[in-house]
């Protein structure tokens, strides 16, 4: 299984160097943008929303060229676990978020996502064990257009 070009792994570490340590925000958010990488239409120059500030903006600078600096990532902090991924000139694009109706079968994702228990009373390991297990399957899909004006 990759993260974009990465090992899971590779991700891992590139995570940890970027972000100070392996997250699990970063992890979904990695599969997360890989996921709409893989469903994004055709085309050579895309940007990306993200719906919030925690995590996932990292996790797409890490695998596109989509960044705050050159403008082609906006934050629009919805407070939503999604991003959307468009092709830059016509719109067409894809949205992945953290569908919450499916993590039933997930427990240790659902308690660190709703926090339903403080941090420190989280098992980490095991955290960590569900996200590279549940990858895309957590996440729900829709297609897009996006307009800026």
């Amino acid at each position: 299984m990759n993260i974009g070009p990465y090992t899971v792994e590779e991700y891992k570490n590139l995570v940890k160097s970027f972000h100070g340590y392996v997250a699990p925000g970063l992890m979904i958010g990695g599969f997360m943008v890989d996921h709409a990488l893989n469903h994004l239409p055709e085309g050579d120059f895309f940007d990306a929303v993200s719906e919030t500030r925690n995590c996932l903006p990292d996790a797409i600078q890490l695998l596109t060229p989509c960044t705050i600096g050159n403008g082609w990532l906006r934050i629009l902090d919805l407070g939503r676990y999604a991003l959307t991924l468009y092709e830059k000139f016509g719109g067409r694009g894809v949205r992945v978020y953290l569908d919450v109706r499916k993590l039933d079968s997930w427990p240790n994702i659902k308690e660190w996502f709703l926090k339903l228990k403080p941090k420190d009373q989280q098992d980490s390991e095991r955290l960590m064990e569900e996200i590279e297990a549940a990858q895309t399957s957590i996440m729900g899909m829709t297609e897009v257009e996006v307009r800026f004006d």
